[in-house]
């Protein structure tokens, strides 16, 4: 453990007195507000305590370093610039929907400490996607070489499921250009019927869709880490036939197994995430590869909170690898404890 995450595991607690959603909400204002000011940059960038870059170059991209921090965290992209003066790699921004929406009805995210872990049920609240088109066309040119820009697309709540198809294709149009990549979100447990869209040929069916929407964007699929294997084989088999660059995995579980803090009222329902998901995430990460080879680009994403997992997650075949639960327990020095343990087993094993 670093110095700077010993000392925000210190201040933890008083930061755990408040509201989650509440500090979630002033944290990225804070983030973005350092980020405007030369001093401010300076702050974050001993916050985040990355060290010499590391890059990578993968989907045509060249990322600064291998890690990023994952989708939800912001959804409408307020410190896109924070994020970079950290140090990460790249950001993946949403999960965004064509027209906006409120989420689901508070509360609707729970910290389970013991476990270090969160539950959360928010429903893609986010502002739309011209919000964030907007947000990105003025940030992009100010962002440093090397930070990879990603977007998270989802279909809205109240679209019928015969349209959703269409809700992903205007998502990706509205963001060609804007985004590095796009990663087509599927697997959320908290829209309902959204799991269903992971039936094999209606997801290739989609891939197309988002594909022809935003031609030489990457488009990724980001998947459930409640489907069963077999489901799981399926679906990573086909989607090897279609334009998918990559795979997100995995998003939240709406599993409690091995839980041993007391759920709060409510939070029985909705995606867990965080350090519980972490064996899981890298069983399949080894399965995918193990089905696709070299086919797709893989991102590791649940349950990344130490240096070990970080090397647990690359061995089993990431390229890449995304924090968002672990930053909560263990503060923004974690970025560069990832970092360097994503150089170490560089320098050790090579690249997969």
């Amino acid at each position: 453990m670093s110095g700077r995450t010993a000392a925000y595991r210190a201040l933890r607690p008083l930061l755990f007195l408040t509201d989650s959603e509440w500090i979630h909400r002033v944290s990225l204002g804070a983030l973005a507000f350092a980020a405007r000011s030369g001093v401010g940059r300076s702050v974050l960038s001993v916050a985040g305590d990355v060290g010499p870059n590391s890059a990578i170059e993968v989907m045509g991209l060249r990322f600064r370093n291998r890690v990023g921090l994952g989708a939800g965290f912001d959804k409408d992209g307020r410190a896109t610039l924070g994020w970079a003066g950290l140090g990460l790699g790249f950001v993946e921004l949403g999960t965004v929907t064509p027209r906006p929406q409120p989420g689901q009805a508070r509360p609707r995210l729970w910290r389970l400490p013991v476990d270090e872990a969160l539950v959360n049920r928010m429903g893609f609240n986010n502002h739309g996607v011209a919000a964030l088109a907007a947000e990105l066309k003025e940030v992009r040119p100010t962002l440093p070489p090397g930070f990879v820009v990603g977007v998270n697309i989802g279909r809205n709540a109240s679209t019928p499921d015969a349209e959703a198809e269409q809700d992903y294709g205007e998502a990706a149009e509205a963001l060609a250009g804007l985004a590095d990549y796009l990663v087509i979100n599927v697997s959320s447990p908290n829209t309902a019927g959204l799991t269903d869209m992971q039936d094999p040929a209606r997801l290739v069916q989609l891939v197309e869709t988002v594909q022809r929407a935003a031609p030489g964007t990457p488009v990724l699929v980001k998947l459930s880490p409640d489907l069963a294997d077999a489901d799981f084989v399926a679906v990573v088999d086909a989607l090897r036939s279609s334009p998918a660059r990559g795979l997100v995995l995995s998003n939240t579980t709406r599993a409690r197994t091995g839980i041993r803090s007391a759920l709060p009222d409510g939070a029985d329902v909705g995606g867990l995430s965080g350090a519980p998901l972490c064996l899981q995430m890298v069983g399949r990460l080894a399965l995918a590869r193990g089905v696709a080879a070299d086919r797709f680009v893989l991102i590791a994403s649940g349950g990344i909170s130490r240096a070990i997992d970080t090397s647990r997650a690359l061995s089993a075949g990431a390229d890449l690898v995304q924090l968002w639960t672990g930053l909560v327990y263990r503060g923004p020095g974690l970025i560069g404890e990832v970092d360097r343990a994503a150089q170490r087993w560089s320098m050790g094993e090579g690249r997969w």
